[in-house]
């Protein structure tokens, strides 16, 4: 992990919760996110009320990386049906990249099996501010039922990342054409 000294404790913490949550799973031990920090154990619950927290925290911290990562270029005037098929062609690319372990926020999901575990909410909101951008272009698109397609997407999105992140299946266009299939038979523009 490449940690500058000038970065504060929890700034620490936080960058190897987010490496090694994603990298290993999010049963890493408290003694190994300390070890790779470089921060004490005591340090690390007078910052955080413990592990749970410290996990919701990273999550939370990399909402706005990510959701960057799948917008699309402000600058580029699109369409709804433009807008959705550039999620999925930044997905396809992100997927291809050797340390790709699929969605960070899904991964947390489903280990955790929790909703009201603190990281499980924050992953939760997340899944569900990208549902709410497909809904939105979906309905600006003239969808007839924004809400049902917003799922599918949601389906083909999360299905991809797991299958690419386990290594399973490489995307290299498979969800572009599954989604464009979809928005085809919604007649989105």
């Amino acid at each position: 992990m490449a940690t500058t000294d000038k970065a504060s404790p929890r700034d620490r913490l936080l960058d190897a919760a987010a490496e090694l949550s994603y990298r290993d799973g999010v049963s890493i031990g408290i003694e190994a996110l300390c070890r790779s920090a470089g921060v004490s154990k005591r340090s690390m619950y007078q910052l955080f009320a413990g592990k749970d927290d410290l996990l919701a925290a990273s999550l939370e911290r990399r909402i706005p990386p990510y959701e960057e990562q799948l917008a699309p270029d402000p600058a580029e005037a699109v369409t709804p049906r433009e807008r959705i098929l550039g999620v999925f062609e930044r997905l396809e690319k992100a997927s291809a990249l050797p340390e790709y372990r699929g969605c960070p926020f899904l991964a947390v999901l489903v280990e955790l099996k929790d909703p009201e575990h603190p990281a499980s909410a924050v992953a939760g909101g997340a899944k569900q501010r990208l549902k709410k951008v497909f809904r939105a272009e979906a309905e600006r698109g003239g969808a007839p039922d924004p809400e049902l397609l917003a799922r599918q997407l949601m389906l083909v999105f999360d299905g991809a990342s797991a299958r690419a992140g386990a290594r399973v299946e490489t995307l290299d266009g498979l969800t572009t054409t599954t989604a464009t299939v979809l928005l085809d038979a919604a007649g989105v523009e």
